[in-house]
């Protein structure tokens, strides 16, 4: 599907097919038809980078890019994370607002101008875009956009796919979901069924379905966002009050920006009561003239940290007055001006809180150990205050007053939308005219159909495993901790809310039993299981134990990773005991490499730390699970999207598989042996997040084949944080026969196997490639060896492989990896780094610029074999006796690591039966299969050779 839409973008869109139909303003409905309905945003985000990849190469010129949607739908940030990867210009469409309006009335934008400056590029042509300042309310200047140095540009804004845009746009993206939809769902809850969600849209976002969802459905691509908020990239926070860090304030003040002023309000839903929770609050911030949105308290609290997550999104001011004519009421405004500096490490700012009459210094960092540390260089003792302004302020003015606040100060409502805005309308409405929400036909540009909207947060509860004893009185504190266990979630989560779910359950789980807490989360190969846990410890601030290091040696030569028999469980047993118990413990260290224990690390849970984390496939294997507290199991993930690619890869050569056969094939033993585990756990995880195509695991490499010397390798690493190792890999390439290819094989083609360190990792997309850089997921995902032979057995074939030593090189910030290609005249030089400018700065210090190259190492090895030497299976001659060789050796490891973790059953005669049918009708259909194609030869020759003597006589 995703070459398809590619290649609609270029050859039936953009601004050549307008030149072509003048008459019309908008795509043909034979287009739009054609398109499907809607992609992730990771999805979409692929599908774009790659349509101006393609743009560029098949258009002279300038590619333009229109992104649009409603407010907090994630337009924005789409264009910028495009931008970090293709280089190209952002236009903003809240510059060309003449006056101080929010910016969604049409009557606002300065289109003319915007058409303007789009001409003057496509032309060829240098041009002037304006600046608007958001605290002046003004336009303040200008700047050059060069047509020369701007090979794309992206117009990102409301109505960015304006029929007064389209026309001048190569590629029109459509952008819905993120807090639109949350907000939506919120209210919908908030309210109940008593309006339609027509009706809620256009109280809401009132120029929504009138002025921007028609220009959406223009889009070529479309994008539904349901990414809202996350704690994967959480920001920790610690404050105190001024008088605590005087001497550093005075020390830095002079270097702090100047105060910049907000005003923060919170509304209460119509039908709360006085005592309802202030996570059921929605939390509007003013700056200027813009409006961000949180939807509720949404942080966690851990020791002395506020931990919260990029939870706001810009709105307009139309929605808040929506909120208050549908009911809601501002309980609670304040005024808080803030004065910042940033050291590069944290951020630090001095808050002023009018209601409060307070000063309050408040640190800011991306990491939880980097900004305690900070505090300490600085001297800051406590005491930390981890109550919200709106706690302090509640504790303070007891009841929250009811009166609301102007909404602008000195601005006149004079349009027909704020005038409508202006007049409440009822909330309810005659039963008879309500459409439950599941039965409407809904265009994708609305919030997804749900009968009953869940609340934001989700509440944990206890459950008593054992009935109370009618004649006892009183309770053991210590028998009340083996006794209540949490109550199981009835529903599974997606990534984002499960981490909340996940660290919220910990917390209660300390507060109503003590510590210590051990955590169990377990699930497929590939599912996210490590990365939610080093997740989960960087928020709560633990230590996370990998199964992995309790493998037998012995079960590990023979590549039986995901036999639980692997499992040293005695010595599992004795480490989790002693944890519970309080008493320091010996965890054992695995090297992979080697295949043997290297040594042990010693653990201990304390009260300062009371948390203990295990991730493993059969970590909530019935006898390890019944030593832990809480339960989380997580599928997805590269589980889910190695059972896709296959799916699509038989369904391309004509045959179609159910995923379920698919998943008995390639992940023989997780339907037996680790899924019925996770249907007993506590909180049920869906990775929908996906790993290969998502922007925010995107790893940045530069390649050389430039020689360079160990000594100016070390110059540019931060000694403090030097470490090196080395790795001996073979990568092999497998793909399925019958698969349409240009005619050279490359990696898309392909599913690559990376064997390393006695593991089997998976790649199965191909990079994305822009100038000298290669954009790829951080990490390979681990699978096991049944997996690689599953997929052997599904028809893929072995057709290339590559043995390399690579010597690898790193500080934390830069990895400089140094491969030796087997057969290769000298090594390649590769640098990795998830900044783009510090793998740039990096090469340039290592005098690289002008060698590198976006080669894949299965280009560059199939270059150097002989042209001659390629079988009709394009095996090279070379590369055959090795292939056939590792194919046996994973197809002997595989099955013998499946049928030996396989329970010896007996076989009953029906089923001997039924098998033995089964494997005849198999044969009969080959055999049918082959007398078909011989006997359409047959006749085709019989036939040929008629005609041929009927036109000799």
């Amino acid at each position: 599907m995703d070459d398809d839409v590619v290649q609609r973008v270029f050859q039936e869109g953009g601004r050549d097919y307008f030149q072509q139909q003048p008459s019309t303003s908008s795509s043909s409905s034979s287009i739009l038809q054609s398109l499907p309905l809607h992609v992730s945003f990771d999805h979409g985000y692929y599908l774009l980078v790659k349509s101006i990849q393609e743009l560029r190469e098949k258009k002279e010129g300038i590619v333009t890019v229109g992104i649009g949607g409603p407010s907090g739908s994630g337009k924005s940030s789409l264009a910028e994370k495009v931008a970090s990867v293709i280089g190209c210009t952002v236009v903003s469409m809240e510059n060309y607002r003449d006056g101080f309006d929010e910016g969604n009335d049409l009557g606002s934008i300065d289109f003319d101008m915007l058409v303007r400056n789009l001409e003057d590029l496509t032309k060829g042509e240098d041009t002037l875009i304006p600046v608007f300042d958001y605290q002046q309310k003004k336009r303040v200047g200008s700047k050059t956009i060069k047509s020369a140095s701007s090979g794309v540009v992206i117009v990102d804004g409301t109505y960015a796919l304006h029929a007064k845009l389209r026309s001048l746009l190569d590629i029109r993206v459509a952008v819905v979901g993120g807090v639109h939809f949350s907000l939506l769902s919120k209210v919908r809850y908030d309210i109940g069924d008593s309006c339609s969600l027509d009706y809620l849209i256009d109280s809401i976002f009132p120029l929504f379905r009138k002025h921007i969802e028609p220009d959406l459905h223009h889009a070529q691509i479309r994008i539904n966002n349901s990414f809202v908020s996350s704690f994967r990239e959480a920001i920790y926070k610690l404050k105190c009050k001024s008088e605590a860090a005087e001497d550093i304030l005075l020390m830095l003040f002079k270097e702090m920006k100047l105060n910049r002023y907000f005003i923060e309000m919170y509304l209460r839903p119509p039908s709360a009561s006085e005592e309802a929770r202030i996570n059921d609050w929605i939390k509007v911030r003013q700056s200027g003239i813009r409006y961000y949105l949180s939807l509720g308290d949404q942080r966690i609290v851990d020791k002395n940290f506020i931990i919260r997550p990029k939870a706001e999104f810009e709105v307009g001011r139309m929605t808040l007055g929506g909120l208050l004519a549908l009911g809601y009421a501002v309980v609670v405004s304040y005024k808080r001006a803030s004065k910042s500096v940033d050291n590069g490490n944290v951020s630090l700012s001095l808050e002023t809180i009018d209601t409060l009459g307070e000063t309050f210094m408040v640190l800011r960092g991306t990491n939880r150990k980097t900004v305690g540390t900070e505090a300490l260089k600085m001297g800051i003792n406590e005491p930390w205050i981890t109550k919200s302004y709106l706690e302090l302020i509640l504790e303070r003015k007891g009841v929250p007053r009811l009166n609301t606040p102007p909404l602008l100060p000195n601005t006149s409502l004079t349009t027909s939308q704020d005038r409508m805005i202006a007049a409440p309308r009822p909330i309810r409405v005659p039963p008879n005219l309500v459409t439950r929400l599941e039965d409407l036909s809904q265009p994708w540009t609305r919030s997804p159909t749900k009968s009953k909207m869940e609340p934001i947060v989700a509440t944990w509860h206890f459950i008593s495993s054992d009935p109370p004893q009618a004649d006892s009185s009183t309770i053991d504190p210590s028998s009340f901790r083996d006794t209540v266990k949490l109550a199981p979630m009835p529903d599974s989560y997606d990534l984002d809310r499960g981490l909340l779910l996940a660290v919220q359950a910990i917390q209660a789980l300390l507060e109503n039993k003590g510590f210590p807490v051990i955590v169990g989360i377990g699930g497929p190969s590939g599912s996210g299981k490590t990365s939610l846990a080093h997740k989960m410890a960087n928020i709560v601030g633990c230590e996370v134990v990998s199964l992995e290091s309790y493998y037998k040696s012995e079960q590990v030569k023979d590549f039986k990773y995901d036999d639980f028999s692997s499992l040293d469980l005695s010595l599992l047993s004795k480490n989790i005991d002693d944890i519970r118990n309080g008493q320091r413990t010996k965890v054992p260290i695995f090297d992979l490499e080697t295949g043997v224990q290297s040594g042990f690390k010693e653990l201990e849970v304390s009260e300062d730390c009371g948390v203990i984390i295990f991730e493993g496939v059969y970590a909530l294997h019935p006898d390890i699970r019944k030593s832990l507290d809480l339960w989380i199991a997580v599928v997805g993930g590269v589980h889910s999207h190695l059972i896709s690619r296959v799916q699509r890869d038989k369904s391309r050569v004509g045959c179609f598989m159910s995923q379920n056969e698919i998943m008995m094939t390639v992940f023989p033993m997780f339907q037996q042996f680790i899924e019925p585990h996770l249907v007993h756990a506590h909180l049920k995880i869906r990775n929908d997040f996906d790993p290969v195509l998502s922007p925010e695991s995107s790893l940045f490499v530069l390649k050389s084949n430039k020689q360079v010397a160990y000594q100016d390798i070390l110059k540019i690493l931060d000694p403090a944080k030097f470490c090196s190792s080395v790795q001996n890999f073979i990568d092999i390439y497998l793909k399925l026969p019958g698969l349409p290819t240009n005619g050279q094989l490359t990696e898309g083609d392909c599913i690559r196997v990376r064997i390393c360190e006695g593991r089997f990792a998976l790649l199965i997309r191909e990079p994305i490639r822009e100038g000298n850089f290669i954009i790829q997921p951080k990490v390979d995902f681990d699978i096991s060896i049944s997996t690689v032979a599953g997929l052997l057995n599904l028809g893929y074939q072995a057709v290339a492989y590559i043995e390399a030593s690579a010597f690898i090189y790193q500080d934390g910030k830069i990895l400089i990896e140094v491969d030796h290609l087997q057969d290769a005249p000298n090594p390649y030089l590769q640098i990795k780094g998830v900044d783009k400018d510090a793998v740039a700065a990096a090469g340039s210090m290592l005098k690289l610029d002008g060698s590198y190259t976006t080669k894949s190492y299965l280009q560059i090895v199939l270059e150097r074999l002989p042209a001659s030497g390629r079988g009709s299976g394009g095996i090279h001659t070379q590369q055959a006796a090795r292939l056939q060789e590792l194919v046996e050796f994973i197809q002997s490891q595989g099955s013998s690591s499946a049928s030996e973790s396989s329970p010896i059953r007996e076989v009953s005669p029906v089923e001997g039966v039924i098998e033995d049918m089964q494997s005849r009708i198999r044969r009969l259909e080959r055999w049918h299969t082959i007398n078909t194609v011989l006997w359409t030869f047959l006749m085709s020759a019989l036939v040929g050779y008629s005609l041929y003597q009927r036109k000799r006589q």
